[in-house]
């Protein structure tokens, strides 16, 4: 907290002196005021309400598509070695750059955003369940192998407890990943409504730095709280102990 109020200070007096321009970058002072404005702001909430809403729907599909497909390909190791050179094909493509095809197949509503924003948030969570099957201690597989545990069993008493923290660190990453792709394609699009259209319009039309920035302070305010509320639980549920254990 003290290195953000000396950086928002030093913003201040940066600004307030005339060696930052006031039209490109406003006082924090300004930019503050304009975010708590932002608050009652109609068209800004509807906005925010439809970001959120699509965040929240992008980390339930990123989660529900990547955690199975990451203990299916960290299980298998044939087919995860024919898989392997699509997916690190796939993984690097710019989510931007899809963003034409993904209008012209999808549409311009929410769909289009959403699944481009699940397309990005995955790779997070599919790598970190795969690597993390690799983690688990052979001990307790061998143990439940051994006294012939069903499958379905297997999975949810040993393989996801012990992959749980990991897994959770790459929602954690998918998060914030998905937020930003999600803001970039309203943003670029200009079509569904959201925090990105939002800001695409006051800093487009009338160059409104300072509710521009506003809009940018609530987007991350907003992944910086969930990030906190997500480590929180990984803590609280999924720590370890000083001698390794889980907690």
């Amino acid at each position: 907290m003290t290195g953000l109020a000396v950086f928002l200070a030093l913003w201040e007096v940066l600004a307030r002196s005339g060696l930052l321009k006031a039209g490109v970058l406003p006082p924090v002072s300004e930019v503050l005021g304009q975010f708590f404005l932002l608050l009652g702001n109609p068209d800004f909430l509807a906005g925010a309400a439809s970001t959120l809403l699509s965040w929240v729907l992008t980390i339930l599909f990123a989660t529900v598509i990547a955690i199975p497909l990451g203990i299916l390909l960290g299980s298998i190791r044939p087919l995860r070695l024919a898989t392997g050179p699509l997916i690190e094909f796939l993984r690097p493509l710019p989510t931007v750059a899809l963003i034409p095809l993904a209008t012209l197949v999808l549409g311009s509503g929410a769909q289009t955003k959403i699944a481009l924003a699940t397309f990005a948030a995955s790779w997070p969570i599919l790598f970190n369940t795969m690597y993390a099957l690799g983690e688990i201690d052979r001990q307790l597989l061998d143990t439940a192998r051994s006294f012939r545990t069903p499958l379905p069993r297997l999975v949810y008493g040993v393989i996801l407890p012990s992959i749980a923290p990991f897994v959770l660190t790459g929602i954690r990453l998918s998060a914030a990943v998905g937020l930003i792709v999600l803001v970039s394609t309203e943003f670029l699009t200009g079509t569904s409504v959201g925090v990105g259209q939002f800001v695409f319009h006051w800093g487009s039309s009338s160059l409104r730095m300072d509710i521009v920035l506003a809009g940018t302070v609530f987007t991350g305010l907003v992944g910086y709280l969930v990030n906190i509320a997500l480590l929180g639980a990984q803590r609280r549920w999924l720590g370890w102990s000083a001698a390794g254990g889980a907690v």
